[in-house]
């Protein structure tokens, strides 16, 4: 590591600008966009050095102020006359954001994830440091998102340089838009959102170690990451593409030429639907992987086990092993609507429950610590799920899991009631309400008295398992519906 804080303060003293040649101007976008010393990090192929300039570092705007496209273009034509209208001066400037902010996101968040922590991960791992960190698991295609965007970067200030010196016609960005959404910028950050989640995942493992975190701590505290964490810059890729439908919109409004105006708005439609599209593979794939956990912590008690009242010879046993429960979340249609910890008031005591509500059933567990925490030197670390309750986090980390208490609920089998104040005073029961699981010919087979912790909670629990019951029950009289109206169909199912 301190090879590489050598290295870095070392390149401190190479200090170099980005520099693209106009006609009687020298333009610093890094300059416009980032802190002097940002520039330590690009390297002399990000756009074009020159080192032998003298002219102002700042010819766009004063330091912290950045000028706007009008203004840009005005310095420099400064004795002719403007002949675009004030609609196509709006369209220009709308482009113009397009590419300033992506001169921020590249600069700002894509360099500094390779230059910074990818490649100096890279330079650990050829000196026999963090050689099991998978490098592709934590940054994916991540090169391959620079070049697409410094390409972007390059192409526009081609077509400005062009414009400025040669023609007083307005600029033409149909050929730039085109060849950038339309190229591979779809599919390389869709490659890097399907992997986002392993990413998280991953680094939430890794950052339990102490070698890995000084890796991470060192990367952090350079001054180019600005305060800003890993998860913070993984993430920025996501929020990019998420904005990119936002920023066409606007060029699309304040376009004029119909053929134009028909070919951004067909660009941006298509952008919307690809990143609604991509949006609900991203939340798939982490609803999977969420459920793959909840496999691995929630135990199925066999009936013997569960209660003691049922008598099975063991030379039948196995054959009843192999109907296991553990497949019953597998179901790919499953979400998970609400969880988290209440207290079961039994006849002598009073036991701690970790409730799982998803759009189909309710299922009760019994909470159950293991001695050997995971993370310690006799049990694997498991990395979390994110996007699990950080209470269930903690407990998943501390080795715990959980217990079936019951079979699952149907929601259609489920009677809510609420506990009338009279009966909290008599038997000291607070924040308190009821399940009753009824069978098919609604007899009540179980009952559950929970209280939660406050009354909020009481209240935002009932509330959600009633919208889920109402849920459920339109959606299976829609279902019902629709075979009836098809009875070929639903004889074949």
């Amino acid at each position: 590591m301190c090879a590489v804080v050598a290295s870095h303060r070392s390149a401190e003293h190479r200090r170099s600008s980005v520099v693209v040649s106009l006609p009687g101007l020298e333009v610093f976008p890094g300059d416009l966009l980032l802190s002097d010393s940002a520039m330590d990090y690009l390297s002399h192929a990000v756009l074009l050095l020159s080192t032998e300039s003298k002219k102002p570092r700042w010819p766009f705007a004063k330091r912290g102020v950045t000028k706007s496209w009008h203004e840009f273009i005005k310095a420099q034509k400064t004795e002719q006359e403007d002949v675009d209208s004030r609609i196509e001066v709006k369209k220009e400037a709308a482009v113009w954001e397009l590419f300033t902010s992506e001169c921020t996101y590249f600069l700002d968040h894509l360099l500094v994830l390779k230059m910074i922590f990818m490649n100096t991960l890279k330079y650990l791992q050829n000196n026999e440091f963090l050689l099991d960190v998978d490098l592709w698991r934590l940054f994916a295609n991540l090169e391959e998102l620079n070049k697409i965007s410094l390409s972007f970067l390059k192409t526009f200030f081609e077509t400005v340089k062009e414009h400025v010196s040669t023609s007083d016609s307005p600029m033409d960005f149909r050929s730039i838009l085109r060849k950038f959404f339309q190229g591979d910028l779809c599919q390389t950050h869709q490659i890097y959102c399907l992997n986002y989640t392993s990413a998280v995942f991953c680094l939430e493992n890794l950052r339990q170690r102490e070698d890995f975190g000084i890796y991470l701590k060192w990367c952090e505290q350079n001054e180019q990451c600005k305060r800003l964490h890993l998860p913070e810059l993984l993430v920025a890729p996501l929020h990019r593409l998420m904005r990119y439908p936002l920023l066409l919109n606007n060029i699309w409004r304040r376009s004029t030429d119909e053929t134009e105006k028909g070919f951004i708005q067909s660009l941006r439609r298509w952008k919307s639907q690809y990143v609604r599209d991509l949006e609900g593979k991203v939340k798939w794939l982490d609803n999977f992987q969420k459920f793959r956990q909840l496999q691995e912590i929630i135990i199925w008690p066999l009936i013997w086990d569960r209660d003691k009242r049922f008598f099975c010879p063991k030379c039948l046993k196995q054959s009843l092993r192999e109907n296991s429960s553990e497949n019953v979340l597998s179901s790919v249609n499953r979400l998970l609507l609400r969880e988290g910890r209440l207290t079961l008031a039994e006849s002598t005591r009073l036991l701690d429950v970790y409730l799982f509500l998803f759009n189909d059933f309710l299922l009760i567990t019994k909470i159950k610590r293991n001695k050997k925490k995971y993370g310690g030197s006799e049990t694997s670390f498991i990395p979390v799920c994110l996007s699990l309750t950080p209470e269930l986090q903690s407990f998943i980390r501390e080795g715990g899991f959980c217990t079936v208490l019951d079979q699952p609920i149907p929601l259609d089998r489920l009677i809510l009631k609420n506990i009338d104040p009279i009966h909290i005073t008599v038997f000291s029961l607070r924040n308190a309400f009821l399940i009753q699981h009824e069978n098919r010919y609604r007899q009540c087979i179980a009952v559950f008295l929970l209280q939660a912790q406050t009354e909020t909670a009481k209240k935002k629990w009932m509330s959600k398992i009633e919208t889920a019951i109402s849920n459920y029950t339109t959606q299976h009289e829609t279902k019902k519906s629709t075979t009836f109206c098809f009875p070929a169909e639903s004889s074949e199912i």
